[in-house]
């Protein structure tokens, strides 16, 4: 009977062992590797679609500024009669009369303005305008690496909880088979009450593990589905990301503060920031514009009436527009201005900081779990002779069935640190990767169409005219 009992006890370690092996060697013929994963992330999110959206929208402040160039041209027509009744009396004769008469009116107005000089506002809001696109472009960088390093981690999530859920159900088995061997001792003398009442409450604590792990399981396929926009399929943790790492964390340093798109937003802002102040102050300079009119008008009258007939009339002039007070508002904006581009300024050596914080953690992140995986695998295999030595006491009555319990959850934790550490060593070197600014289509080399910012921008910078967007709508 105990014979029976080691050899099936035997068969659930080497499923645990296979187990831990899903984290770092799945691999089937259809396996979803992570960059297919990553591909379907950079295509699909919504979140990064949106951000999309916004730059095109962003992309139309340009055209606007530009506009300011342009000539402004309006119309108005006009058309209408008159209907008067009026009673007279002759002074001489006496004799009261009534007349009648009716008239009719069209008018047709066109105006032209062409601004001509607006105190350099016109440059400057569309050099803002400008500053402003490039910085919403690195503002969508910084979006990509998010999504991107939000699918990894999505990815990872669900290769480590595939296999804590392994791992709880080889937990269980053993469990179950300790309650069996429990109650047979016991039917034959050789155990006591106790050792079934430990097993059944080892079975009991694996199954509560088990069910914890299923939902943790649950709920990461649920997020790799919100980001990624696919199901999780046969996944593979198979990756070349720690390629594509500094060698250094000083070289992550520099890195990151060269090219990472929250700094380089930062930056484009202030740019924008300086343009603002100008444009505010172009308010207290002169203006000038050149102004048209085209006046016709037609007006028909009674027989015998003065004032009727055509009259066409077309004048321009240019016009000088020399502010002296306008109540103060342009000065209380011009200072706002100010106080804007000092807040921008700072918010670069914010990003900075931060920047160089989150690669110094990532790299951290990165080496402890490294150094975990080394360890958590030496306890692994301590734990499991440990087990498998207190299974041949127990069998020979030198160990009791709570020391079999207690090696067993010893091997299980050892095994969940390890799959653990497996799944944040992947995680922190995407985390680098993203710290430094590098997370993005080119650097991971993903298939699939790359989406070019600046398109939406070359189709409508000088689009004069139109309802439609560049896409048909």
């Amino acid at each position: 009977m105990f014979e029976a009992y080691e050899v099936v006890s035997r068969k659930t370690l080497a499923g645990a062992v296979a187990a831990v092996g899903l984290l770092v060697s799945a691999q089937g013929a259809n396996a979803l590797t992570i960059q297919e994963a990553l591909a379907a992330t950079y295509q699909n999110n919504p979140t990064l679609n949106a951000s999309r959206a916004q730059l095109r929208v962003t992309d139309e402040g340009v055209p606007q500024a530009l506009s300011g160039w342009r000539p402004t041209l309006s119309a108005s027509a006009l058309y209408g009669g008159q209907w008067e009744e009026a009673d007279t009396i002759d002074q001489t004769l006496g004799v009261a009369s009534r007349s009648t008469r009716t008239f009719s009116e069209s008018r047709f107005v066109a105006t032209l303005n062409q601004p001509l000089f607006r105190g350099f506002r016109t440059i400057n809001s569309t050099r803002q305008a400008e500053a402003i696109v490039r910085a919403q472009r690195e503002d969508l960088r910084f979006q990509e690496q998010t999504a991107l390093f939000q699918a990894a981690t999505a990815y990872m999530d669900v290769i480590r909880d595939t296999a804590l859920v392994s791992l709880r159900r080889s937990d269980l088995n053993f469990q179950e088979e300790q309650v069996r061997a429990s109650v047979d001792r016991f039917n034959v003398g050789e155990g006591t009450r106790t050792d079934v009442s430990q097993s059944e409450a080892g079975r009991a604590r694996a199954q509560s593990a088990l069910n914890t792990a299923l939902a943790n399981l649950n709920t990461s396929r649920a997020i790799f589905r919100q980001v990624i926009g696919i199901d999780p399929t046969n996944l593979s943790a198979r990756t070349n990301i720690s390629s594509l790492l500094p060698q250094t964390v000083s070289a992550a340093i520099s890195i990151g503060q060269e090219e990472h798109p929250s700094i380089q937003t930062s930056q484009f802002m202030v740019d924008a920031a300086q343009f603002a102040v100008k444009t505010a102050e172009g308010v207290l300079l002169p203006s000038a514009d050149l102004d048209g009119e085209f006046f016709y008008n037609d007006r028909s009258l009674p027989i015998g009436a003065q004032g009727g007939g055509k009259s066409v009339t077309a004048s321009i002039f240019g016009r000088v527009t020399i502010p002296i007070y306008q109540g103060g508002g342009e000065y209380s904006q011009i200072r706002q201005a100010k106080e804007d581009l000092g807040r921008t300024e700072l918010m670069v050596d914010v990003s900075r900081d931060s920047i160089r914080a989150q690669a110094i953690s990532s790299w951290g992140q990165l080496n402890a779990s490294i150094a975990s995986i080394t360890a958590s695998e030496a306890e692994v295999a301590a734990a499991r002779l440990a087990l498998e030595g207190v299974i041949e006491e127990q069998r020979v009555g030198q160990r009791t069935t709570l020391d079999v319990l207690d090696s067993q959850s010893d091997l299980v934790d050892a095994r969940v640190t390890l799959v653990t550490s497996q799944r944040d060593r992947v995680v922190a070197a995407y985390a680098v990767l993203s710290a430094v600014g590098r997370l993005d289509f080119d650097n991971l080399g993903l298939s699939g169409a790359r989406y070019d910012p600046t398109e939406h921008y070359r189709l409508v910078r000088d689009k004069w005219i139109g309802l439609r967007t560049p896409d048909g709508r």
